[in-house]
């Protein structure tokens, strides 16, 4: 059995989770991350603002050609559930896509936000290439395989109405996982490991990842939280590890 990382009295407190978050916005003008932060900032405006240009276009189609005029007050309904249908469903499938091309800058992000905070050499356990493939795939097949049946809920009668909850807190979840891998990888904890740590402090990492999906519900400020979710979760893995007794 794995030794345990974190103080999970530490990680049942969503504050620290918040403190840690906050941090990781402060940091993003850093000097030092800039080169880092670049260009994933770059890959999330572009992702983004295609996808967003996209669902306008469509919607828009949609709505002229199968709403007749007499009808056109249902417009004011219709847009407003195609922005949050966005912001539910595009912001985390459109955010593990910017996090993968990103994702050698995010590894170097992390590693120096460490050796910023902590003030030394910051060493990477750099795992075999095939042994982090692997440890990807399984990540994702955990995230797709739970996301499906999520999906399928929204077209069940009755129960239709707390889909949206439900996605929001397995959100968190998959975000959580997503931005604390980043730290975890660099330690050598692959996914299964990083899976059962942080399961002992569910409650901060899933306050984390609330935070994460709140931020990047916010128009502009989507485009920055991604790099800024990568130095939080860095700062907040080094709080909880570091206060362990």
């Amino acid at each position: 059995m794995t030794e345990k990382l974190f103080n999970t009295k530490t990680g049942a407190n969503p504050a620290v989770a918040l403190k840690c978050f906050i941090k990781g916005l402060q940091l993003l003008s850093r000097p030092e991350l800039r080169k880092y932060i670049i260009f994933p900032v770059l890959v999330n405006l572009l992702l983004f603002s295609t996808v967003l240009l996209l669902g306008y276009h469509y919607i828009a189609e949609l709505i002229a050609q199968f709403i007749p005029g007499w009808l056109s007050w249902l417009s004011w309904i219709l847009w407003p559930i195609f922005f949050i249908s966005f912001f539910i469903f595009g912001y985390f499938s459109f955010t593990l896509l910017a996090n993968l091309i990103a994702s050698p800058f995010y590894g170097k992000l992390s590693a120096r936000t460490l050796q910023i905070v902590t003030g030394e050499a910051v060493a990477i356990a750099e795992a075999p290439l095939p042994t982090v493939l692997w440890a990807e795939c399984k990540r994702l097949g955990y995230i797709v395989s739970r996301a499906l049946p999520l999906l399928l809920l929204f077209f069940i009668p009755g129960v239709n109405f707390i889909a949206p909850l439900l996605w929001m807190v397995f959100g968190a979840w998959g975000l959580v996982l997503e931005y604390m891998a980043y730290p975890l990888e660099n330690q050598g904890l692959l996914f299964s490991e990083q899976l059962q740590q942080l399961k002992t402090i569910r409650i901060g990492a899933l306050s984390f990842g609330a935070l994460t999906v709140l931020a990047l519900t916010l128009p502009l400020l989507n485009i920055i939280v991604p790099p800024a979710a990568v130095i939080g979760a860095t700062i907040y893995a080094n709080e909880l590890k570091t206060k362990q007794p």
